[in-house]
C-alpha cells in the first residue's frame, strides 16, 4: 500500500495545519506537487516541476511530488520525496502514463498530510481541488494547455469545442482556491468565463546551464554535416506540437538553395513516421535528450530554433534557446508571440513556407538577432517563478483565514 510506503511522513518535522483564523504566514509547510504526463522522457512540466520543488526546498518547505509511475514507490530526493502511484500507459502518447486509481491518491493525501496542494493536471488529478476545499486546505492548480485549442485540434471545428472548455473550466476554477497560466494567451480562456481567481506566473530558465558560452564548434561540424544553416528543434513529436510542418520547411529551404540541416531533438508517437519521410532530406532525427547540458550544447551552437507548435502556453524550449544565445523562428498562434519579441527571433503564421522565410530573416539578422535572444532569455528567472509561485500560496492561504 502508498500509504504504508509514506507512513514515514507523519513522522517528519512538525508543520502547522492553516485554520480558520490562523496567522497567513505559519512558517514552513509541507507542498504537496501533483501531475500526470511526466516520465523520464518529459519536457517541460517536468523541468517546471523539479525548478519549483528545489526552490520551495531551498525556501525551508517540504515538498512532496506524486506523479504516475509503473508501479507504487516512494523514493527520496535532493528536494524531498518522490511519491509514484502505478499508472497505465497511455496509448499513442510515446510513453505518458496517467493515475487513475482516485483510492491510491486518498491514500497518499491521508499519509502526507499536506499543507498546500498544487495539481498540474486538469484530468483525473483535479478532484484534489475538492479534496483540499473539505480539508480546508489552500490549493493551486496550474493551466498547462488551453484546452479549447486543444479540443478544437482533436475534435475539429463542428464540435463544440468552447461550450465544453467553457464548462470544465468554470468546475475547475470553482474547486480551486487559485488558478495558475503562464502568459495572457493561457489564460484568455479563464478570463472568458470571469474567473477571479487567476494569477499569472511566467516559467523560468536556468540561465548558467543555457548560455552562448556553451557553443561548440566540434559539435556543430558533427551536427551540420557539410550545411553551412544549423536549425534545431526541441520538440515533443506529437500531433498538437505539429511536428510534421518541420520537414516541409526543410524543402522549402533546400529549394531557395540554402545549404541547412535540421536537428530535432524529441520523441514521441509520431517519431517512426517522421524518421521514414526525412530519409531523403538533410534531417537528424536526435530522440529525447535527456543530458540538459548535452541538449544545451546542441542549442548554443545551432543558428536558428524553430517552434512549430501553434498551442504552447509557454514555451520552455524556446526560453531555452533564447538563454543560449539562439533565436527562434515561431508560429503567431499560441503564447509564443508573447517570448519571442525585442528581435529575438522571427514570428509567422503557422505554415511551412512562412517558417522556412523566418529562418532566412533571422540568419541575415547575424548577430545582432544572437544578441537580443539572450537578452530576451534574461527577463525569465527560476528563482521569480519560485517567488511568484509562493506568493500564490500564500493568496490562497487568505481564503482560510479570517
Amino acid at each position: 500500500m502508498i500509504m504504508g510506503r509514506c507512513g514515514d511522513f507523519t513522522r517528519a518535522s512538525p508543520r502547522r495545519r492553516l485554520r480558520h483564523g490562523s496567522p497567513r504566514h505559519a512558517g514552513p509547510v509541507r507542498i504537496l506537487q501533483a501531475a500526470n504526463f511526466v516520465a523520464p522522457h518529459s519536457g517541460g512540466i517536468r523541468t517546471m516541476l523539479h525548478h519549483l520543488a528545489s526552490g520551495y526546498a531551498a525556501a525551508g518547505h517540504d515538498v512532496v511530488m506524486v506523479v504516475p509511475g509503473a508501479r507504487d514507490r516512494t523514493t527520496s530526493t535532493r528536494y524531498g520525496r518522490l511519491v509514484e502511484i502505478a499508472a497505465p500507459l497511455l496509448p499513442r502518447t510515446g510513453g505518458y502514463r496517467m493515475i487513475t486509481r482516485w483510492s491510491a491518491v486518498e491514500d497518499v493525501l491521508a499519509a502526507v498530510a499536506p499543507d498546500r496542494i498544487e495539481v498540474s493536471d486538469r484530468f483525473t488529478l483535479a478532484r484534489m481541488g475538492a479534496w483540499a476545499s473539505r480539508q480546508r486546505i489552500p490549493s493551486v492548480a496550474f493551466s498547462h494547455e488551453r484546452l479549447d485549442a486543444i479540443l478544437r485540434h482533436y475534435l475539429g471545428r463542428l464540435t463544440p469545442s468552447r461550450r465544453l472548455a467553457d464548462r470544465w473550466n468554470r468546475w475547475l476554477a470553482a474547486s480551486f482556491d487559485m488558478v495558475v497560466c503562464t502568459t495572457s494567451w493561457a489564460a484568455e480562456e479563464f478570463v472568458r468565463i470571469g474567473a477571479r481567481n487567476l494569477a499569472h506566473v511566467p516559467l523560468g530558465i536556468d540561465l548558467t546551464t543555457f548560455h552562448p558560452a556553451h557553443a561548440d564548434p566540434r559539435l556543430r561540424t558533427r551536427l551540420a554535416q557539410g550545411a553551412e544553416v544549423l536549425v534545431v528543434a526541441a520538440v515533443r513529436l506529437s500531433p498538437e506540437k505539429r511536428p510534421e510542418q518541420l520537414l516541409p520547411m526543410v524543402e522549402h529551404l533546400t529549394r531557395t538553395g540554402t545549404k541547412v540541416r535540421l536537428v530535432i531533438c524529441g520523441d514521441g508517437p509520431m517519431r517512426a513516421g517522421l524518421e521514414l519521410k526525412s530519409t531523403d532530406l538533410p534531417v537528424t532525427m536526435m530522440g529525447f535528450v535527456a543530458d540538459r547540458d548535452e541538449l544545451a550544447r546542441i542549442m548554443a551552437s545551432a543558428d536558428v530554433a524553430v517552434a512549430p507548435g501553434p498551442y504552447e502556453t509557454f514555451g520552455l524550449s524556446a526560453l531555452e534557446a533564447l538563454a543560449s544565445g539562439t533565436p527562434v523562428v515561431a508560429t503567431a498562434s499560441g503564447a509564443l508571440p508573447e517570448l519571442v519579441r525585442r528581435g529575438c527571433g522571427r514570428i509567422v503564421q503557422p505554415e511551412p513556407a512562412a517558417l522556412a522565410s523566418g529562418v532566412l530573416d533571422v540568419i541575415a539578422a547575424g548577430d545582432t538577432a544572437r544578441r537580443a535572444a539572450r537578452r530576451r532569455a534574461e527577463d525569465f528567472s527560476w528563482a521569480a517563478t519560485v517567488s511568484g509561485m509562493l506568493a500564490v500560496h500564500d493568496a490562497a492561504s487568505g481564503h482560510w483565514v479570517a
